[in-house]
């Protein structure tokens, strides 16, 4: 083995740890919100200097690749959607963060039917488990599995669409509980973004997989070359 192909093992590696740490910050953020659990949302707090951390770490990784071993092809291709799939790594932590910074604003238990109604349970769910697709995605190099990621992010597209209106029912009549759902806005508008970075995951695994760039093309059928741009 290379010492590129040694640095390359290492570097998928870390970022897979990236991935994990990063799931949990997410998981956290949500059984601190349906539990109602501040010492948790406070721990989610405290673990995102450690995302920070990670992240510099990843990027100087890809930086001492590039600038001491020079990958061509394939490789590079994987160092640069790596480097890019950690940036997005790290926004989703600041999104959990987020998340959690608000389940401590909400002082109180969040109205169960509310939470049902604009399917937030739903939007958990299908967040946590685009990640766990895009983990798998990445340290198998699977790009098929990181295809279906971008049909999952329509739904949670599809939930955030729709909230307004529900929210905006509701808080007409439930006037002392607007501040509370002003909160479960807020935190859908996070999940849907969590929703992007993920899909974002998914395109570099493709480019790197597959040399195409699906940024502004065809995210559908592998099999159709519209809108798909080989590169080199």
């Amino acid at each position: 083995m290379t010492h590129l192909n040694e640095q390359l093992r290492e570097l998928r590696k870390t970022l897979t740890e990236m991935v994990e740490l990063v799931k949990g910050q997410l998981n956290k953020s949500m059984h601190a919100l349906f539990d109602q659990d501040d010492d948790l949302a406070s721990e989610v707090l405290h673990t995102e200097k450690l995302v920070n951390a990670m992240e510099l770490s990843i990027d100087k990784d890809c930086e001492n690749i590039f600038a001491l071993l020079t990958p061509v092809a394939h490789d590079m291709r994987f160092v640069f959607a790596t480097l890019k799939i950690n940036g997005d790594l790290e926004r989703i932590g600041d999104y959990a963060e987020g998340i959690s910074k608000l389940v401590l604003l909400g002082e109180k238990k969040f109205d169960e039917n509310l939470v049902e109604k604009i399917q937030l349970r739903k939007m958990y769910d299908t967040s946590c488990g685009m990640l766990q697709d895009a983990g798998i995605s990445y340290t198998n190099d699977d790009s098929k599995l990181a295809r279906s990621i971008f049909s999952k992010d329509k739904l949670l597209n599809d939930i955030n669409e729709h909230v307004t209106d529900i929210i905006e029912e509701y808080c007409k009549a439930n006037v002392d509980n607007m501040r509370q759902a002003l909160i479960l806005i807020s935190i859908i508008r996070k999940l849907e973004r969590v929703g992007d970075h993920i899909t974002n995951i998914a395109e570099e695994i493709i480019f790197y997989k597959e040399a195409k760039i699906l940024k502004h093309g065809n995210k559908g059928d592998g099999n159709k070359s519209d809108g798909n741009k080989s590169v080199v």
